[in-house]
């Protein structure tokens, strides 16, 4: 007999492609579970950074965030699936880390295997990769 339900999901999702597939991945296994999704969206920002986001650039990003997460809140409603979202700023996969092992107690964590990333994760490895070596616990990546 399972012993552990599935009632909560983490998926953290950047606007590409590969995320979305996550998001889509994410909707199947909540139908099958009966379970929600929390969309995560993290922008990231340097921790010092002397430079302060121009503000037109900035609010574009916002909006740009928000019309995506109100896509994928309408494609898992379609499928009756409820979703919520957050939004954090800092470094991407200790926000994802943060986020999901926290008060609400997440079952998993679906996520694309690339998304939108800067040059750094070249030389440093990506943001799944971090995820799956510090989660604890279940990560699914989806290519």
């Amino acid at each position: 007999m399972i012993k552990k339900k599935i009632s909560k999901i983490f998926v953290p999702l950047d606007g590409s492609k590969n995320s979305v597939r996550g998001l889509e991945t994410a909707i199947t296994l909540a139908r099958n579970c009966g379970a929600t999704i929390t969309g995560f969206y993290s922008i990231y920002a340097p921790p010092h950074s002397e430079f302060k986001g121009i503000g037109s650039v900035e609010n574009a990003l916002n909006r740009e965030i928000k019309k995506f997460m109100k896509e994928a809140k309408t494609i898992s409603a379609e499928n009756g699936i409820v979703f919520t979202d957050k939004i954090a700023r800092g470094e991407i996969g200790y926000n994802i880390i943060k986020a999901s092992h926290g008060k609400a107690k997440y079952d998993m964590i679906v996520m694309g295997s690339r998304g939108r990333s800067n040059t750094k994760e070249i030389f440093f490895g990506s943001v799944s990769n971090y995820v799956i070596h510090t989660s604890k616990i279940p990560v699914i990546i989806v290519k």
